[in-house]
């Protein structure tokens, strides 16, 4: 890929310290054919957690009636709609028209990361293409998405942990409605998820068992890019983890007064077991 003279891309300790100031550059994508216009607002709240939307854009054919319900949506949140004529019966050319327009984004070395809003496998090569340049891909798509696209991204988010509050009583800055909150002897019984989280605990603890949480959640997501507090009914991973009973949390104080950063530590590290 040209770079151009006298320009390179951000190494990666600068594309990591842009993203955790939420400065990175976001190109979101939407697969308008298959993914639902209430979706909208959560999903840009959630973008909004990796970075700024520097280009909004959703793919369909907007000739047809399928997908009216966008229109509102689109105007409200200056999504760009982009035209794409189905050319034959049972082809998906939305999905061709994103691919192109995703590698004319990357080859402008304008962006830190691309947002992939789909439920469509056919964009797991495009998710693993991107990474292998060096940007960050988040996937959007709901639960029935197949594995193959949830594994090529660095972070898949179901569109499901994104729902709003229906009533309209409900205030404008309200968060996203959460299912019940698995139960701690529950918790305690799923075995796969306490395997996640004391293993992530220990690889990122330090020689007295301490942990900082932002280091776990970075590992856990490393393995399991589709792990989410929110998946069993808590709005944080900090939530979770003291749901279980099994971890101790602590708050550590910052030098200048700001709130300190939250560390983590397995129960069986302080009883010696």
């Amino acid at each position: 890929m040209s770079r151009g003279p006298g320009r390179r891309l951000p190494t990666t300790r600068e594309r990591s310290y842009m993203v955790s100031e939420n400065t990175a550059r976001l190109a979101v994508l939407i697969d308008a054919d298959n993914a639902r216009p209430s979706i909208t607002e959560g999903l840009l709240g959630e973008v909004a957690k990796y970075g700024t939307a520097h280009v909004k854009r959703a793919y369909g054919d907007w000739t047809g009636t399928s997908l009216k319900g966008w229109k509102d949506q689109l105007l409200a949140q200056s999504i760009q709609p982009v035209q794409q004529f189905a050319y034959t019966t049972g082809k998906n050319a939305t999905d061709a028209a994103m691919v192109i327009d995703a590698m004319d984004l990357l080859y402008s070395e304008r962006f830190d990361g691309f947002c992939i809003v789909s439920s469509d496998s056919d964009f797991t090569r495009l998710a693993a293409r991107l990474r292998e340049s060096g940007l960050t891909v988040y996937g959007f798509g709901e639960r029935k998405t197949p594995k193959p696209f949830v594994a090529a991204c660095d972070k898949f988010i179901y569109v499901e942990n994104l729902t709003y509050p229906d009533s309209p009583d409900a205030a404008p800055d309200a968060p996203p409605r959460l299912k019940t909150a698995t139960s701690a002897a529950a918790l305690k019984r799923d075995s796969a998820l306490l395997n996640l989280l004391r293993n992530a605990v220990e690889a990122a603890s330090d020689d007295d068992g301490w942990a900082a949480l932002a280091s776990v959640g970075h590992i856990i997501t490393n393995q399991q890019p589709d792990f989410d507090s929110r998946n069993y009914g808590y709005a944080k991973l900090s939530d979770l983890i003291t749901a279980t009973t099994l971890f101790e949390l602590d708050r550590r104080s910052s030098s200048d007064g700001k709130p300190g950063s939250l560390y983590v530590r397995d129960k069986r590290r302080r009883s010696g077991k």
